[in-house]
């Protein structure tokens, strides 16, 4: 077996962004379950198509659109050697801003506290995880 890797303060390699990979695996199994919850509600009220359905679908996929390239970024990182503090704040703000705007996706299809700042929250983490990689990449 080879030799765990170890970054300058002690930890292997992508061990930070390993834990946010985890947590937003979570968050994307609670949306699936969800969907299912709703296609569910569809099949019981004779298959029509309801907005509830239509919201969690879309919450999901949202989801799925912009969490791989958010850890990727934060992988990207943790190769160069982002320091923790930096790594977990931008995972703590993808998490939050993923369960946030899932939730909010979920029960209301517009003008939603939680879809708001889910939105702001992820794109905010996804370019300063962009211009740090930048940075890291430039230096």
């Amino acid at each position: 077996m080879p030799d765990i890797v170890v970054n300058a303060e002690g930890f292997s390699f992508l061990a930070i962004t390993s834990l946010y990979i985890a947590l937003n695996a979570i968050v994307m199994l609670g949306l699936a379950y969800m969907v299912v919850r709703a296609r569910q509600a569809n099949f019981k009220s004779g298959g029509k198509l309801t907005e509830a359905r239509d919201n969690w679908v879309r919450s999901h996929g949202n989801n799925i659109e912009y969490v791989p390239m958010a850890l990727l970024l934060m992988a990207a990182l943790e190769f160069q050697g982002a320091g923790a503090w930096f790594l977990h704040g931008l995972g703590i703000v993808l998490t939050l801003s993923r369960i946030a705007h899932g939730y909010g996706r979920g029960i209301a299809d517009a003008g939603n506290p939680g879809r708001m700042f889910g939105t702001l929250g992820t794109w905010v983490m996804i370019l300063v995880a962009a211009v740090g990689v930048l940075y890291l990449v430039a230096t």
